[in-house]
C-alpha cells in the first residue's frame, strides 16, 4: 500500500529545460515578419512634426499600419477604444478609419510620445522586447509539452516503439477501431470524445495515458483530478483497458485533497520519481 503523503513529497518544483522560458526562434520570426514596416516607422523617432510625418508614411506605405498593434503589445489587428465620441473600432489589417483617425489613435495611446521624445531609439529592438514578454505567456503550454516529452522519453527507454507499441494522441474511437475494444463507458456511448496523450499496447491490456505538470495552483488542478477519478471509476471493470496518469509539480500541494481522492482509486497514478524508478517496465510491459 503506497503512502500518499510520502509520494507527494517527491513532487518536483519544475521540469523546465533551457527552451522553456522564451522561444527566441519564434520571437525572431515574428519580428522579422514586420521588420521592414518597423524600419519605415523608425523615421518617426525624434520627429519634430510627427503627426504630419506619420500621415505621409501611411499614404506612401499603407502596409506599415498592420504593425501598429504590436507596439501596444497586442497581437490582434482589431482594437476597440472608447472616447468622448463613443466607441471606435480600429482595424489595422483592413483599414476602416481615416488616416487622421489613425493619427489620433497614435497620439491618444501615447505611441507618438514614445517616438517623438526618443523614449525608444529603434522600433525593431522595441518590438523584440515586446515579443519576448508576450512569449512568456506560452510557458504554460510549453510546461505541458515538457511533461509529455519526459514521459515519452521513458516510454522509449523502456523499449517501446512509437507507432508500434505506443501511440501518441489517440481518440477513444481510434482505440476502439484499432484493437476492437469497447470503451463506451468512457465515451458515454459515443456521445463524448476523449483523447489520451499516449496509448500503450501491452500484452493483454491497452493503457490509456494522461500526462501533466503543474507548477502553480488553480481550479484546473481540481477539475483534472475529478475528471481522472471519473475515468478511473468508469474503466475499473474493463479487463482489457487500464487508465494511467503521470503527473507532478508543486502546484498539487495546494490541491492535494482532490489528488488524494484520485490516488485512492487509481492504482496507476505516478510521478517523475516513479518514472525514474522504472515504473513503465514494471507495470506496462
Amino acid at each position: 500500500m503506497r503512502d500518499f503523503n510520502a509520494w507527494l513529497t517527491g513532487f518536483r518544483p519544475s521540469i523546465a529545460d533551457y527552451k522553456y522560458y522564451i522561444d527566441f526562434s519564434k520571437v525572431y520570426r515574428n519580428v522579422d515578419s514586420i521588420k521592414i514596416p518597423l524600419n519605415i516607422l523608425n523615421s518617426l523617432i525624434g520627429s519634430k512634426n510627427i503627426e504630419a510625418d506619420f500621415i505621409a508614411i501611411l499614404k506612401q506605405y499603407p502596409e506599415t499600419l498592420r504593425c501598429i498593434p504590436i507596439l501596444l503589445a497586442k497581437r490582434e489587428h482589431d482594437i476597440m477604444v472608447m472616447d468622448e465620441e463613443g466607441q471606435i473600432d480600429f482595424h489595422f489589417d483592413s483599414p476602416n478609419c481615416t488616416i487622421e483617425e489613425y493619427a489620433k489613435f497614435m497620439r491618444k495611446t501615447g505611441l507618438f510620445d514614445l517616438m517623438e521624445n526618443h523614449i525608444v531609439n529603434n522600433l525593431v529592438d522595441y518590438v523584440t522586447g515586446i515579443e519576448t514578454g508576450l512569449d512568456s505567456n506560452g510557458r504554460k503550454n510549453r510546461g505541458g509539452h515538457l511533461m509529455e516529452n519526459l514521459v515519452e522519453s521513458f516510454l522509449c527507454k523502456a523499449g517501446l516503439v512509437k507507432g508500434v507499441s505506443y501511440f501518441k494522441e489517440m481518440y477513444i474511437h481510434e482505440i476502439e477501431e484499432k484493437w476492437g475494444i469497447d470503451l463506451s463507458s468512457i465515451s458515454n456511448n459515443g456521445g463524448a470524445e476523449k483523447r489520451f496523450d499516449f496509448v500503450v499496447k501491452g500484452e493483454n491490456t491497452i493503457y490509456g495515458i494522461e500526462t501533466n505538470f503543474y507548477t502553480s495552483s488553480g481550479s484546473k488542478l481540481n477539475e483534472t483530478a475529478r475528471s481522472y477519478k471519473t475515468i478511473t471509476l468508469e474503466t475499473k471493470d474493463l479487463e482489457y483497458f487500464k487508465f494511467v496518469w503521470f503527473t507532478d509539480g508543486c502546484g498539487w500541494r495546494s490541491a492535494k485533497n482532490n489528488l488524494k481522492e484520485t490516488f485512492d482509486v487509481l492504482e496507476d497514478l505516478y510521478n517523475i520519481d516513479d518514472l525514474e524508478n522504472g515504473i513503465i517496465s514494471k507495470t506496462l510491459l
